[in-house]
């Protein structure tokens, strides 16, 4: 998983990037992903201590 700052929002994406060499072949593993969604839900949940 890949976690993009000094955003002014949160960007996570998949390690293996868009997989476009297996898609739709129904070989795919989505754990990658779905760490990648997990952790941009608490990325958004979590206190930010930066002024604007």
């Amino acid at each position: 998983m890949n976690i993009t700052l000094g955003l002014p929002f949160v960007h996570t994406s998949p390690d293996h990037g868009t997989a476009f060499d297996i898609a739709g072949r129904g070989i795919a593993d989505p754990r990658s992903l779905e760490t990648a969604i997990d952790y941009a839900r608490r990325l958004a949940k979590a206190p930010c201590d930066q002024e604007d």
